[in-house]
């Protein structure tokens, strides 16, 4: 039986003040909705279904079909099949003033469809200002940026945005956030791109920007309102941010920066993708000199450089191979289902087994099996009451 109510009456009702239009609040739309809160970022399978079914058709067949193509794909995601879990989404939408956007709209963005089953489901965006219609650059980096990098960073934005470049990234500290800045400084447009809800500005000392780049341009998710970024998030939402735009420069990074996470995305979907070189003895430029080494990006000293990746027309020329960025990049920032276990579990406050397996998103069976090795490992322990901590190791999101 469906625990919600897939019919127009309940579209309309629950869809009242995050849709656009006349016709913004039918029976797909409001099953796109539901499978975001549903799904972890990139769920392929997830996806698929909806490919070859359709939104609503895909949900029906999810919530009732416990065949064994969908039965490891069910237990991901039945628990968050919650009436109270949706409605909580949607009414934390509509207190932010989001909308939802879905394909076919006419502000979904195109560029998306080189994501395939990895796509998103839907959107959220806070903001009245512009969107990307022009050509785009993702400019990305560490957020333990120094003032080289930021200075270059702000160089770059402010040129390209006054040439009418849409510039986009994450938000976060550093390299994100200078770039966000000089764009807005010279009044072009800018998006940024959350790993949590459009309604949890984070990081919280860029409130403020983030409510600037609502304005001016937009601040998308692919979680709901809500939903707290965790460091899987993150990184799924790095494939958005390379999907977006048409060139990808990588400003300044360490060895290991999520920034290359973005990189290999960018080269793996075609995009053009370059790197500013530092000084050689600088860890924190480390990162770009392997763009330029192992993923053959594009050196880039200027705004003009990226102007020259974009052509004359705007899109994208050149570009990195495919092939080298992705065996450059395996074992580097890719995500697996022990990150998403340990973004659910808390080393404060204990939680069930079945709390942990919603949180993350996986099956049940999977997370207790993980769990297992987790305490093998020392890494969890669990409480005489059979709930789960982890054991604090000085990690971070990054």
């Amino acid at each position: 039986m469906m625990p919600i109510d897939l019919t127009a009456t309940a579209a309309r009702d629950a869809l009242a003040g995050v849709r656009r239009g006349a016709a913004a609040a039918d029976l797909e739309t409001y099953a796109r909705a539901v499978w975001s809160v549903l799904v972890e970022p990139g769920d392929g399978e997830a996806g698929a279904l909806i490919a070859a079914h359709g939104a609503e058709e895909a949900l029906r067949l999810a919530a009732a079909d416990d065949s064994r193509d969908l039965r490891q794909a069910r237990a991901r995601w039945m628990p968050r099949l919650q009436r109270a879990t949706i409605s909580a989404a949607l009414h934390a939408a509509r207190r932010a003033e989001a909308e939802l956007v879905v394909p076919g709209d006419a502000d979904w963005p195109d560029r998306f469809r080189d994501l395939g089953a990895h796509a998103p489901v839907a959107l959220w965006r806070r903001g009245g200002g512009q969107d990307a219609a022009g050509p785009v650059v993702a400019l990305v980096g560490a957020r333990a940026s120094t003032a080289y990098g930021e200075g270059v960073a702000a160089d770059l934005a402010g040129d390209l945005a006054a040439a009418g470049v849409t510039i986009v990234s994450g938000a976060a500290y550093g390299i994100d956030g200078a770039s966000h800045r000089a764009a807005l400084s010279v009044g072009g447009t800018t998006v940024a791109f959350l790993a949590g809800g459009v309604d949890r500005p984070y990081p919280r000392g860029h409130e403020t920007l983030l409510a600037r780049i609502a304005e001016a341009g937009a601040v998308w998710s692919e979680t709901p309102c809500g939903a707290a970024p965790t460091k899987w998030r993150f990184l799924s939402r790095n494939r958005l941010i390379a999907a977006m735009a048409d060139v990808v420069v990588v400003v300044e990074a360490g060895w290991r920066s999520g920034s290359l996470n973005t990189a290999a995305h960018a080269a793996t979907l075609g995009r053009s993708l370059g790197a500013v070189p530092g000084p050689v003895t600088s860890a924190a430029s480390a990162g770009c000199h392997r763009v330029l080494r192992e993923y053959d990006g594009v050196c880039v000293t200027s705004a003009a450089d990226v102007l020259e990746m974009l052509g004359d027309d705007g899109s994208a020329v050149g570009g990195s191979s495919a092939d080298r960025a992705a065996a450059a990049g395996t074992g580097e920032g890719r995500t697996d289902s022990t990150t998403r276990l340990f973004d659910a579990l808390s080393s404060r406050s204990a939680r069930t087994l079945d709390d942990v397996a919603r949180r993350s998103g996986l099956p049940r069976e999977d997370a207790r099996t993980l769990l297992g090795f987790a305490e093998l490992e020392g890494r969890a322990v669990r409480d005489l009451d059979g709930s789960w901590r982890s054991v604090h190791r000085n990690a971070g999101t990054t």
